[in-house]
């Protein structure tokens, strides 16, 4: 792979900045990278980094939402905020012809956000709206209590990004400027530019938005502790008259930084990780039980969950139920080389697809930039996947996916699937409700 070089810049004021030129396009993508996220949320107010990266897009500088969606769209530009786990990002795609005008408004929303009340009530609404609409989705309701079921409330990986309805319903303009305040600031800034720009001529111009202002405090969260999964509980979410079962099998994986990370991307696509992966064509090809299986590692600064599952007819709940575990003890013994090698050549010939758009470029170098990850680690990516071996692969499923210590939730009707899955007899069944999985009534 033969990418332009990542070049290392800094504001005077100690502003990092990452930039990969791309002249193919006269396009740019620019992020402004903040170390913050759903991780920084108080105890007492989870939600409050989404809600505030959202509010910031509702007026900013001289403008109120309309006129700064009017602004973006004249220029042909996007700017969109996102809070993540760790990270609160505000990014921009435009012409590299309407760059100036475009930094000025970026600068206005990361910035000068103005949070006015009106709006903060009008998102009140449609989050607590969406909350009450998540009780019909199995699949969010499945998604939402693996978490809180293997990290717990008070862990932020437990939480839902966007809170609950008590928190939102507490949420104040003076506690998102003051988030905002605290966090989206320049001490934890990180600026990732990828496209077709000349990184001289671009520093001066980051100047001029982000140059003269001083640092402020830093954003050192610390994750609480959190326990492996010991053995092997099921939990049904009772779901009366669900169309199908959402199945979810969970426990906690290995940080992102772990030396593991390339034998376990090889190993969970040959798993769960592709189209061609066992649990897919055991349970959609073979069997029909499903539409598509997957499994997956969240790899995050803290020990994110390792999740693998499928939504399945509700007749054959127990008999999906049972291929998972099949396949979740066979990954543990020896793969042919000839399905390893398929599953390392998808990883590895896949990954030049990441660089196709100034947009995919900005996404990879802010991956790098987040976990610390060394210059040459574009570079290396391939070859190192390509030497992952089958003892890898065999001593990663060993040490991360153990079938006697998970969680196995699902979310189904009761008395249409409680009979066979007590019958397969892999441990201690209990049944909870919607409003139990979801944390609020």
């Amino acid at each position: 792979m033969n990418l332009p070089a990542l070049q290392s810049l800094t504001l005077g004021n100690g502003i990092p900045v990452s930039v990969m030129e791309r002249h193919s396009a006269p396009l740019v993508e620019l992020h402004l990278m903040y170390r913050c996220g759903t991780a920084d949320d108080p105890d007492s107010k989870p939600g409050l980094a989404s809600l505030t990266a959202a509010m910031m897009m509702e007026g900013a500088g001289a403008r109120s939402a309309l006129d700064l969606a009017d602004a973006i769209d004249f220029l042909g530009a996007r700017i969109s905020v996102d809070a993540s786990h760790h990270t609160t990002t505000v990014s921009l795609f435009t012409p590299v012809s309407r760059l100036d005008d475009a930094l000025a408004l970026l600068a206005d929303i990361a910035l000068r956000p103005t949070f006015p009340s009106a709006e903060l009530e009008r998102m009140r609404a449609e989050r607590l709206t969406a909350m009450k609409q998540w009780k019909d989705q199995p699949r969010t309701i499945a998604s939402v209590y693996c978490n809180r079921r293997v990290y717990g409330d008070a862990h932020p990986y437990g939480r839902p990004g966007i809170g609950n309805p008590k928190s939102l319903a507490a949420m104040r303009v003076e506690d998102i400027r003051a988030f905002h305040a605290q966090y989206i600031n320049t001490a934890n800034l990180n600026i990732i530019v990828a496209g077709d720009v000349a990184s001289s001529a671009l520093l001066s111009r980051l100047e001029t938005y982000f140059g003269k202002l001083s640092k402020g405090p830093g954003s050192t969260p610390a994750l609480p502790t959190v326990q492996q999964v010991k053995q092997r509980r099921i939990v049904i979410v009772d779901k009366p008259g669900a169309a199908q079962s959402e199945i979810r099998i969970v426990r906690v994986g290995p940080v992102r930084a772990t030396p593991d990370y390339y034998a376990l991307m090889v190993m969970n696509t040959l798993l769960g990780g592709s189209f061609s992966s066992r649990l897919n064509q055991n349970l959609r090809e073979k069997n029909g039980y499903t539409y598509g299986a997957r499994s997956s590692f969240a790899f995050r600064k803290g020990p994110g969950p390792f999740i693998a599952g499928a939504g399945v007819q509700t007749a054959v709940t127990d008999k999906a139920l049972a291929e998972f575990m099949n396949e979740l003890r066979a990954i543990r013994e020896p793969a042919s080389e000839e399905e390893i090698l398929r599953a390392k050549n998808y990883v590895a010939y896949g990954y030049p697809q990441n660089f196709e758009t100034v947009g995919g470029i900005a996404g990879e170098v802010e991956e790098l930039v987040e976990h610390g990850l060394p210059s040459n680690y574009f570079s290396t990516f391939v070859p190192s996947i390509l030497a992952v071996t089958a003892d890898d692969v065999r001593r990663v499923a060993a040490q991360y996916v153990d079938p006697d210590a998970i969680e196995i939730i699902i979310v189904g009707d009761r008395k249409e699937i409680e009979y066979g899955v007590r019958a397969l007899k892999l441990g201690d069944v209990k049944v909870i409700s919607v409003e139990d999985a979801l944390g609020y009534e």
